[in-house]
């Protein structure tokens, strides 16, 4: 039950905002006739049940079949089933996504019919389950991340040449809506489990990445809608749109059909899962009642979400966007940008973001910075949606060229692990309440404006929003690269120790102590191999400290700050072999390839614990004096 209250939580952060917005523009600006307002409460508190409780039910029903079915991934010997197995399960679980369901229902909609929405949630899945298969041979064969990027958007921007601004905004915005509440942590659960399964260095970079990676499978899927059918433009007559005045006729008559849709979207993947349990998993009873328990709660979910967003909650948004861009005209940017900053504050999974990057640049980036910098971004976006919207001689295009050139050019300047992290965070900003609320506020701005198309300038939205965080933590990477590089220009000016001193310092400190402890930083990955060496010098135990965890900034003095792609392994060693253990490591320090990055010893004082010899810092490339250490 705690998780659900989490959930629910999580959730009315993000909607509370949208109501919010609704109720402030409703009842100044934009007269709204009581029935429809009621509706739109009705649906707003049936997308907070229905999201709440199928968050819920992913959590107990997709995370774990995703983690059991990475490993079936992981452990093949077949190249061909792991290409075939992971294309199913991206195909499947894409199929199912809520917000690609709304967004193919919007596409029918704003096409008169001429692109199905059954057909066209078809072929994004198909690019998901492509991409998935790429990024899973990707991590299981250690080929990098940035340069698979550039090749898939390289290919992305060739197709874009060939398509028209009709199917470069609905391929955007498809790629924008994958990144859903199903999607993501199914996705993530399969990379996490790669990434484990296969172990080695870069294990954790690898756990990033992989939904950053599906996102451009929908990009190239729709685009190749176009190429291979010869369909440049998208002919037919927009649905009219009608605002019915019933409150919950509209309701009730959709509950029935949206369920059996949700059957239909959840029963393969659910299927699949039972079909290897059956055969291979044989997970314990317990922890199958609770994935079937979770299915259930996911379909109830699922429905109550698809009624409210359908039957409410996108009439409203399409509803003010008429609205405003019939009286508010030159207003229209301003409100993009305030719709913009609000979506993005409001969403938990920024939090959660905020505190990975935190993470990753030793505190360099704090969440604020973050958040602030999402929120402007976002809000920017979507006043720039609204531009382009109301002059056609700006084209999508103008904005998401420059903003991708530049987001992979900075993937070969930043850590790797900044790249993954960015392109996964590209489903962050655009989550549920972009893909309903944002997305029909869009159409219903460009309905009303003469010279707009709904399909040309109604869609693109998504991509715009989806683009902020991947541009923006590739710069704020950026600038945690510059801080780093000045950090170490710095740490170049002190007056380095001698390289010899340092055993002989450590063994004069520890005089009339017992014990003595031994601090090797690492590079990530190469912990084992480290110990194996303290060892055969007569070392026994090894305690290891990973840069993200939180007791490194307790247990370590605030001047000695460990980076995130570094470990700390501490040798606890009698006084005795100090020398010995020292010296064996200094000699691997030596090496050309050596993987430590620094070593330096800490007496142990019985009384009070540990004291650090202020003196003795080693490293790769220089020594560091009283108490300045840079890993």
């Amino acid at each position: 039950m705690n998780i659900l209250q989490s959930k629910t939580k999580e959730v009315s952060q993000s909607l509370i905002p949208i109501v919010i917005f609704v109720a402030i523009l409703g009842l100044t600006f934009i007269p709204i006739d009581i029935p429809v307002m009621q509706r739109f409460f009705v649906g707003a508190f049936l997308v907070f049940a229905g999201l709440s409780i199928f968050l819920w039910g992913v959590d107990q029903s997709m995370e774990p079949i995703g983690y059991h079915m990475a490993r079936e991934i992981a452990t093949s010997k077949s190249l061909i089933k792991t290409i075939l197995l992971s294309f199913i399960l991206g195909f499947l679980i894409t199929i199912a996504e809520p917000d690609i369901l709304i967004l193919g229902d919007q596409v029918e909609s704003a096409s008169g019919g001429t692109l199905d929405a059954g057909f066209l949630v078809t072929m994004i899945s198909v690019g998901v389950g492509v991409l998935i298969s790429i990024a899973s041979i990707r991590i299981l064969s250690n080929f990098k991340y940035n340069v698979m990027m550039t090749l898939v958007y390289l290919v992305i921007l060739v197709l874009g040449t060939q398509v028209s601004e009709e199917f470069l905004a609905i391929s955007f915005d498809a790629s924008g809506a994958t990144t859903g509440a199903l999607t993501t942590p199914f996705v993530l659960a399969i990379s996490v489990g790669l990434s484990r399964t296969k172990g080695g260095k870069t294990a954790e970079e690898d756990s990033f990445g992989m939904v950053g990676a599906m996102s451009a499978g929908p990009i190239l899927a729709v685009m190749l809608i176009s190429v291979l059918t010869g369909q440049q433009n998208i002919h037919g007559e927009t649905v009219e749109f009608v605002t019915s005045t019933e409150v919950w006729s509209p309701i009730f008559s959709a509950m029935q059909y949206t369920l059996i849709e949700s059957l239909k979207a959840l029963a393969p993947i659910a299927a699949l899962f039972f079909v290897f349990n059956f055969f291979k998993f044989k997970v314990k009873r317990k922890e199958l009642v609770r994935i079937v328990r979770g299915l259930v709660y996911t379909i109830i979910g699922l429905t109550l979400f698809l009624v409210g967003a359908n039957e409410g909650f996108m009439d409203m948004g399409r509803i003010l966007g008429m609205g405003l861009a019939d009286r508010y005209l030159e207003m229209l940017p301003v409100f993009g940008l305030l719709l913009g900053m609000m979506v993005v504050l409001a969403e938990p999974a920024v939090h959660v973001l905020g505190e990975q990057v935190e993470d990753v640049t030793a505190g360099n980036i704090p969440i604020t910075v973050l958040k602030g910098t999402l929120s402007i971004g976002v809000g920017i976006a979507i006043a720039l949606s609204m531009v382009k919207i109301m002059t056609p001689q700006v084209q999508l295009w103008f904005f998401l060229l420059p903003g991708f050139v530049i987001a992979i050019i900075l993937s070969y300047f930043v850590d790797p692990i900044f790249v993954g992290i960015a392109f996964d965070a590209g489903g962050v900003a655009s989550g549920p309440m972009s893909a309903t609320f944002v997305l029909a506020f869009a159409q219903g701005v460009a309905d009303s404006i003469p010279t707009a198309d709904v399909l040309r300038d109604g869609f693109g939205i998504i991509a715009m929003i989806a683009m902020t965080p991947v541009l923006s933590i590739m710069i704020l990477g950026s600038i945690n690269k510059i801080q780093t590089m000045r950090s170490k220009h710095i740490s170049e000016d002190v007056a380095p120790v001698d390289r010899k001193e340092i055993c002989a310092i450590a063994s004069d400190q520890i005089s009339g102590e017992q014990k003595d402890l031994i601090f090797c930083v690492v590079e990530r990955g190469y912990t084992e191999d480290v110990i194996a060496l303290a060892r055969s010098a007569g070392s026994t135990g090894a305690t290891i400290l990973h840069g993200r965890d939180a007791r490194a900034g307790t247990w370590l003095s605030k001047s000695m700050q460990l980076q995130p792609e570094k470990e700390v392994i501490w040798f606890l060693v009698d006084a005795n072999i100090t020398l010995a253990v020292s010296q064996t490591l200094l000699d691997a320090l030596d090496k050309q390839n050596s993987h430590i990055v620094s070593i330096f010893a800490l007496p142990v004082i019985d009384s009070y614990g540990l004291t650090a010899n202020e003196n003795v810092f080693q490293t790769t490339d220089n020594v560091i004096g009283k108490n300045e250490v840079n890993s």
